[in-house]
């Protein structure tokens, strides 16, 4: 890597200037939040009709909460913040509603998908050899199709990394063999061994000539990156983004980030999963005891839709028109054709569908995903998860199945890495507990894995958390396989960590502090919103 730029990386002589532009921020979203009650509670002082007009707003509010087709637990968490701050609370819940720049970013997306949409390649006679194979399966790809614009895919390999360091090696070896393009998209980059490492071959790899992008969520300005990041990526012969970076003034699609992990190899490989850049990840520095993390790696016809994947969110950050046919997989069109043609063929490998996971609009596509698998379980159902905060109908799905017979198995951390969710989620589980579920929780330290595997049949590997930011409020991408030889991998992996892990029981959650459930029972009055 360029010496002058390794040179101003190292954030630690920086990280005052870091937090004292966080704690600035922080402090003028107060302020923004202070002078609107003030201005609130003065104006419903002065006037009665204007005490009148604020129980209009409140009233009309509650009346759109109660109509919207939206989550129940989240209409009932806004209902209960407008009664606790009434008009203070219609006036924010309107903000997040209606914000301008969450509706541009929305157009924006749109715009890209159904560009998108035109370019991407569309394997023949799949859909309908599903169809045949297994119609409720079938039924999911319908749905991944029509609502997310995805896409089912044979004849990719996938290799399964059950720890963030093996990942890590397997994506420096093969970054090294880049000829055209490098797509990198993570939610946390942060100062490491990690970046240094990856930065050193990114830099090597622009002045050969290839075409590197790097985006990362706007919100690592505020504790890992000095502002300036990407001009000195780009001074480095890449080119570099943030994803809605945070200004001093508030803007609901704040609340929107971008907790996506991509790296797209020219067009040839993919990779995504649990890990970000840190060094935590692959276990060089200690957080919260050893940290497990889950990734894949695609090798095929289904790595396209991770390169339209982040073509669609780097576009939609700025203003880009691109020849997308640079950045087409190549195929060997004439095994294609004979394989379309053979309606029969059996798939050794599988099927793929990578899908992605949106805030802004009314498909929720990550929880759908997670209660089809769980809905169609027959013999077990295996979860690891880092959060587990919990809709009503998450939470009927997961016990229903248990119920009728299903063994299912939650692996959660046991040293967890933020207090306030691990309370949270500890008021879920003698709900599940009691309903046969089984809940282990890894002994070593932090779970960060993403992973869900059905009857040795279907998996999930990818970057939705089971809790409402990632179901509700982040974008997210994940892998589905279906009879995909890479499942049993998975599952070995799962079987692994379980042996490592400690069972939960119902006595668990009375044993902790009064203040502590009391704690986690308020917090899930809110848990929807957070």
């Amino acid at each position: 890597m360029n010496r002058d730029l390794q040179k101003k990386l190292r954030f630690g002589e920086i990280k005052k200037f870091i937090y004292g532009r966080a704690i600035f921020l922080l402090l003028g979203f107060m302020a923004q939040f202070v002078l609107m009650m003030i201005a609130y509670y003065k104006l419903s002082n002065y006037s009665f009709w204007f005490y009148i007009l604020f129980l209009i707003i409140s009233v009309i509010s509650i009346i759109d909460i109660y109509n919207d087709g939206g989550n129940p637990d989240m209409k009932l968490s806004w209902m209960l913040l407008i009664a606790i701050l009434p008009v203070f609370g219609a006036i924010f819940y309107a903000t997040i509603r209606s914000g301008p720049g969450t509706r541009k970013l929305r157009l924006a997306i749109q715009e890209q998908r159904k560009i998108h949409a035109a370019h991407m390649y569309r394997p023949a006679g799949l859909a309908e050899r599903m169809t045949v194979d297994d119609p409720r399966m079938a039924g999911l790809v319908q749905y991944l199709t029509a609502y997310d614009g995805g896409v089912l895919y044979s004849n990719t390999e996938a290799e399964y990394f059950p720890l963030g360091e093996l990942q890590f090696a397997a994506m420096k070896r093969e970054l090294e063999k880049a000829r055209k393009f490098i797509f990198i998209e993570f939610f946390i980059v942060c100062e490491g061994k990690m970046l240094d490492e990856l930065l050193e071959i990114l830099w090597r790899k622009a002045e050969e000539g290839v075409e590197i992008r790097f985006l990362y969520d706007g919100t690592n300005t505020l504790i890992n990156l000095p502002s300036y990041f990407s001009k000195l990526i780009e001074q480095n012969g890449m080119r570099a983004r943030a994803f809605a970076p945070i200004r001093l003034i508030f803007s609901p699609h704040y609340n929107n980030r971008d907790h996506r992990k991509i790296l797209v190899i020219d067009g040839q490989v993919a990779f995504t999963g649990g890990i970000n850049i840190a060094d935590e990840y692959i276990n060089e520095k200690e957080r919260f005891g050893h940290w497990k993390d889950t990734g894949v790696m695609l090798r095929g016809d289904a790595v396209e839709r991770l390169t339209y994947l982040f073509l669609e969110m780097w576009n939609a950050s700025g203003k880009n028109v691109e020849d997308l046919g640079r950045y087409r997989s190549e195929r060997d069109t004439s095994r294609m054709e004979k394989q379309e043609q053979t309606v029969t063929h059996k798939q050794e490998q599988g099927y793929v569908i990578p899908y992605s996971v949106s805030p802004l609009g009314r498909e929720r596509v990550g929880e759908k995903v997670y209660l089809d698998l769980i809905d169609t379980a027959h013999r077990y159902l295996h979860i690891m998860t880092p959060y587990l905060i919990l809709d009503h109908q998450m939470i009927d799905a997961l016990t229903y199945a248990s119920k009728r017979g299903v063994e299912v198995k939650i692996i959660m951390p046991h040293i967890p890495d933020k207090q306030y969710a691990f309370v949270l989620a500890k008021t879920y589980y003698n709900q599940l507990l009691a309903a046969g579920v089984q809940i282990y929780e890894y002994e070593p330290g932090f779970v960060h894995a993403k992973v869900m595997v059905v009857d040795g049949e279907k998996a999930v590997v990818g970057t939705v958390n089971m809790d409402y930011r990632s179901l509700y409020h982040h974008f997210e991408c994940g892998v589905l396989f279906y009879r995909h030889s890479v499942i049993a991998d998975i599952e070995a992996d799962v079987q692994d960590t379980l042996a490592k892990s400690i069972p939960a029981t119902e006595d668990d959650y009375g044993n902790q502090k009064w203040y502590v459930r009391l704690q986690g029972r308020l917090m899930r009055f809110i848990a929807p919103l957070m």
